[in-house]
């Protein structure tokens, strides 16, 4: 059996915005709890989070990294992962791997984006959250309003397990040992002590009775079964206050992950299915080790010396070394011969993992990210349900500097995407481009690097189109009759269809009313092919078509005559008929946009912003006199605007983006690109 039981374990992420202290805070738990012997930093490249070459010339976590240690006889796994608003994705990929997100902030600036943003998705797929709010040294004047903040915005259930004392110099217990006699900055344990116990007990009637009956005094042991449910159910966030850098609050902290957060039994479920699309069904894992291995691949990481490394979550039986497994529907085993513990940048070879445990398998060709390991057919169509990742905003088109690396420059982009899938590669056939797609120029400009420095591919590129798409306003029908007699066997087919506009974001539907075998049924697939060739090509302006909805109605055939390709013709043909029609239009992508700035620069950059076909939907203070625009723009308006941004505010502004929906352009730029 694994050295840890399943009870033992704790898996946590770190999450939040650039700068509030990740893994700094990661670094100060692994030294508090001696897991190392040495504290790294971030800022000379010495922590043990960030070790890549790329991190360490960046300064910035990039990939998701794995450390642990132990406390109070629990494994404590923690996952750091990237607090760029670009590398979001790449956080978003390790959440089904753990219970619980520990959410940290900057005291000096309060909740940013990407902290907003994780909060949000951990809500999303059900995680335990715990807040951590950092520097609170010299950041004195500012807690008690990003408490307030963290309150307003995510809910009265985020309650402080801890307060800072007088000067700030160390935190006071409102949980485990309240001490009610040290003086706070704000607030006092008592209050906070009785809210927590309120707050908890209301999820057990026995319990509240109890804790009536014994004049409200009651133990962390008493409140720890009620406590996790009321984490699993969101009604409580525990908030503490700390300060990496000074070793302030790490030792509480470290009792809050042992004591508090929950263990693989005590959270919620897995989100597992059996089955795909709408025949998918939820599986209900048992969770024991003596059951079925069933394993999620949740980071991929390819050398081109050592191989693919992937790194999975046991949710159910034990890996051993020596065993068979297969990779989702995969009918050929792989051996298990490297089963690996990851300790930052250190690669410890392990016996066996069981549930709960976060490992490693090395140089098995086959493991993607979401692959599912198991040892046991019957598990073959097992699967967690898919994340919804960003939508990529900015992209590059790409070539091979040298001539004849274009096979290479396929393989490195298809191992780019692999290991981080909120990366895309498109191909645009009518500019005959290949484009890297990812959610800001940074995401591309690093895996650019890591192609060039990993894979020894240099790469020219330079802006592509912005990714347009058309569609349809109305409905329309057309008919078409292909018929083609050159000699011999000839082409004979004829197609009626309608065309219909979609909801935004539906794609396309197909549908075929034929009766009475007016086409033969093996025909109607090369309708539906055909008119996927004329989606992708366009009728205005070249850009592929989205949200319609095709109806065959009906057609003819010639018994002899009659083939694929003819049908294929006659499809494609009707289609564009109907669709010139319906009303075509231009769609442009539309993103949601954050901007923080210093608040005596709000007039300038609002303003830029209506100047560019923006909408200002709100604003919010932020602590530090900061403030918060939220703002709606085309894509295409934004191609300079982080350059506009840092020139408007000497370098102080700070910008995030996620695509939002397609809309329709105004017409004069319809026009411009139908021109153009």
């Amino acid at each position: 059996m694994p050295e840890y039981r399943t009870e033992q374990i704790r898996n946590a992420a770190l999450l939040g915005h650039t700068g509030s202290g990740k893994s700094s805070l990661l670094e100060a738990l692994l030294y508090g709890a001696r897991a190392i012997s040495s504290r790294g930093r971030v800022d000379n490249g010495t922590n043990h989070a960030d070790f890549t070459p790329q991190e360490k010339a960046h300064h910035h976590s990039l990939e998701a990294s794995f450390l642990s240690l132990d406390h109070q006889q629990t494994h404590i796994n923690l996952i750091d992962t990237p607090g760029l608003p670009d590398f979001f994705g790449r956080a978003q990929l390790v959440l089904p791997a753990v219970e619980g997100v520990i959410l940290v902030l900057n005291a000096g600036r309060g909740i940013e984006p990407v902290a907003q943003r994780a909060f949000e998705e951990a809500r999303r797929q059900g995680k335990s959250m715990l807040i951590v709010i950092n520097h609170m040294d010299g950041n004195g004047d500012a807690l008690e309003e990003v408490l307030e903040q963290i309150q307003t915005q995510f809910g009265h259930g985020c309650l402080p397990l801890n307060l800072p004392n007088a000067d700030c110099s160390d935190v006071v217990d409102c949980y485990f040992k309240p001490d009610y006699d040290t003086p706070t900055r704000f607030g006092d344990a008592q209050s906070c002590h009785d809210e927590l116990i309120d707050t908890v007990v209301e999820q057990d009637e026995a319990l509240m009775e109890l804790y009536l009956e014994q004049d409200e005094s009651i133990t962390p042991e008493q409140l720890h079964a009620p406590l996790e449910q009321a984490l699993r159910q969101g009604e409580l966030v525990p908030v503490c206050f700390a300060s990496a850098e000074q070793d302030i609050g790490i030792a509480h902290l470290l009792d809050v992950l042992a004591q508090v957060m929950p263990n693989p039994l005590e959270a919620n479920p897995p989100q597992f299915v059996n089955g795909w699309d709408d025949k998918a069904e939820p599986v209900e894992l048992s969770l024991s080790a003596e059951d079925h291995l069933l394993a999620h691949v949740f980071r991929l990481n390819i050398d081109p010396f050592v191989g693919r490394l992937g790194v999975f979550r046991v949710h159910q039986g034990t890996v051993r070394n020596g065993q068979k497994l297969f990779i989702g529907a995969d009918r050929k085993p792989i051996k298990v011969t490297h089963l690996l513990k990851l300790q930052g940048r250190e690669q410890i070879e392990v016996a066996e993992a069981g549930p709960g445990d976060i490992c490693a398998l090395a140089k098995i060709d086959g493991l993607e990210v979401n692959a599912i390991l198991h040892d046991n057919h019957e598990e073959d169509n097992f699967h967690m349900v898919a994340l919804d990742l960003p939508q990529p905003l900015f992209g590059l088109a790409v070539r091979p500097k040298r001539r004849g690396d274009e096979q290479k420059l396929a393989e490195v982009l298809h191992k780019l995407v692999a290991e981080d899938p909120s990366l895309q590669v498109t191909h645009a056939g009518a500019e005959n481009e290949t484009v890297l797609q990812g959610l800001g120029d940074l995401h591309v400009q690093i895996a650019l690097e890591k192609a060039q420095q990993v894979f020894n591919l240099d790469m020219d590129t330079q802006r592509p189109s912005v990714a347009y798409r058309e569609t349809i306003n109305g409905q329309a029908e057309a008919r078409y009759r292909h018929k083609k007699q050159t000699g011999g066997a000839g082409q004979f087919g004829e197609v009626h269809l309608m065309v219909e506009p979609l909801p935004r974001g539906s794609g396309f539907q197909f549908a075929s009313k034929v009766v009475g075998g007016a086409i033969p049924s093996q025909f109607i697939p090369a309708v539906e092919k055909g008119v996927k060739e004329a989606m992708n090509e366009g009728v205005l302006a070249g850009f592929p078509m989205q949200d319609i909805r095709v109806v065959v109605l009906d057609g003819k055939h010639h018994p002899v005559d009659s083939k694929e390709i003819a049908f294929l013709t006659a499809g494609k043909k009707a289609f564009l008929e109907a669709v010139m029609e319906a009303q075509p239009v231009i769609l442009e992508p539309i993103v949601d946009m954050h901007v923080q700035v210093p608040q005596e620069k709000m007039g300038d950059i609002t303003g830029d912003l209506s100047a560019h076909r923006a909408m200002v939907c709100g604003t919010q203070a932020l602590a530090n006199r900061q403030v918060d625009i939220n703002a709606e723009a085309p894509l295409a308006a934004l191609d300079d605007y982080a350059t506009r941004l840092k020139a408007m505010t000497g370098g102080e502004g700070q910008l995030s983006m996620a695509f939002s929906r397609y809309e329709v352009v105004p017409p004069n730029v319809q026009q411009q690109l139908i021109q153009h």
